[in-house]
């Protein structure tokens, strides 16, 4: 767990030792790290700039291996997944606990956090298939394919069209 520490510590540029921790739903030691560092660490990981070479290439072969087998990532028919299976190394991102969300948008140097107070996924999709959209070279399909993502029609339980969700700037 030290190295795991150390590794959490140099993506993100946050110093553990006084930060509240707990334990998540993977049962794995989990931290209060501001969103602004979490997304430094997806950058990081996604670049492999600003990680010492060891963690570069680790992160590296992380990223390889995320583009061959999405699945392991989320699961069956998630965002997460679907995203990925679809764009390949352009985009990591991953749901996390509560309304968290992080990214990688490798050939941008970019990383995204986000956190939705409501503690669902489900408008942190929106958010970041917007994101995709405006950061990521997409063709027609595939734009056509995240846009999908970011304009959510909202159906009520007797199945009714009530409404949308979607990316408001």
């Amino acid at each position: 767990m030290r190295e795991v520490g150390d590794a959490i510590e140099a993506t993100t540029g946050w110093r553990l030792a006084d930060t509240p921790r707990g334990t998540d739903g993977c049962s794995i030691p989990t931290y209060a790290i501001p969103l602004r560092h979490l997304a430094l660490a997806f950058a990081r990981a996604g670049s492999g700039i600003g990680l010492r070479e060891g963690r570069a290439r680790a992160a590296k072969r992380l990223m390889a291996a995320v583009t061959v087998e999405p699945f392991m990532v989320a699961g069956s028919g998630r965002f997460d997944t679907r995203i990925i299976e679809r764009l390949g190394e352009r985009v990591f991102c991953k749901v996390g606990a509560e309304g968290v969300f992080c990214a990688a948008f490798p050939k941008a140097g970019l990383g995204v956090a986000l956190k939705m107070d409501d503690g669902a996924s489900r408008a942190c999709e929106v958010v970041m298939a917007a994101l995709i959209e405006r950061f990521v070279r997409l063709d027609e399909a595939e734009r056509g394919f995240v846009h999908a993502f970011a304009d959510q029609p909202l159906v009520n339980w007797n199945g009714l069209d009530i409404g949308r969700l979607r990316w408001a700037a």
